[in-house]
């Protein structure tokens, strides 16, 4: 797969995560919301999107000490969003045990407390890890952060269509076909 030349959909995420995404620190984002089954595979609403940065709900606790240093405290959300990168989904596996997370725990930024809240949110349904490739756009944009984009959810239709021509990778192809290999064995490695 590979990035359409414009986008108009974005994914809201910690600005920590989306940062951590666009630097190549991180490939995984954890969801069980926005996602779907459709003949029989689950899917999720949109496999290719902008990264939308959010500050409000971000926590500290919930981020590894190494993140500290790119935490912002914000009461609120800005008044602009700067949109500099996007992502594809490569893989979406569906989580069978909290070891699985533990085993992958070089693999992102969270803290236990947050791999926990996400288990533990309506435990009913399935949680779910999502493979990223993150790219750079090159021409970072700042948008107007309207009411339409508030609230809880994970998918914005964004209001102006963004160019995408000229993205970059945050990791290059054999470092993220390694990562992603290791992630996918980890997985299948630990205990279920």
């Amino acid at each position: 797969m590979s990035l359409p030349q414009t986008l108009q959909v974005a994914l809201k995420e910690w600005a920590v995560v989306c940062d951590a995404l666009a630097q190549g620190r991180q490939m995984i984002l954890l969801r069980k919301g926005g996602v779907r089954e459709t003949a029989g595979e689950f899917e999720v609403e949109h496999r290719q999107f902008l990264l939308f940065p959010t500050y409000e709900h971000q926590n500290l606790k919930m981020l590894k000490e190494s993140e500290h240093g790119r935490y912002e405290p914000n009461t609120k959300e800005p008044s602009h969003v700067k949109i500099s990168a996007a992502g594809e989904i490569t893989n979406i596996i569906q989580l069978a045990s909290r070891a699985q997370m533990d085993a992958l725990d070089a693999e992102h930024v969270w803290t236990a407390p947050l791999i926990d809240m996400r288990f533990n949110y309506r435990p009913e349904n399935p949680l779910y890890l999502l493979i990223v490739r993150a790219y750079w756009i090159p021409q970072a944009v700042s948008i107007p952060n309207t009411l339409a984009y508030a609230g809880c959810k994970s998918w914005v239709p964004l209001t102006e269509t963004i160019d995408l021509r000229g993205a970059t990778p945050a990791i290059d192809d054999a470092r993220f076909q390694q990562r992603c290999r290791h992630i996918l064995e980890t997985i299948a490695n630990a205990p279920a």
